[in-house]
């Protein structure tokens, strides 16, 4: 099965690029990520991690 889908794919001109492509989007994606992460303060984070706990916020919420 893969020799057919193999063999498919060379025969169109031109695909060889969209590995490429592809590729490139995935990589420059986790980097964006990943410098948010490092560039983000710790406090931000806490700040997050503490907010389902936060009792003076979640009776002001109520729907």
């Amino acid at each position: 099965m893969l020799k057919f889908v193999k063999h498919h794919m060379e025969t169109i001109a031109g695909i060889e690029i969209y590995p490429i492509i592809s590729f490139i989007i995935f990589f420059t994606f986790f980097v964006a990520v990943l410098a948010y992460l490092i560039i983000q303060r710790k406090e931000y984070f806490d700040q997050l991690s503490m907010m389902p706990l936060d009792e003076e916020n979640a009776s002001t919420n109520k729907l």
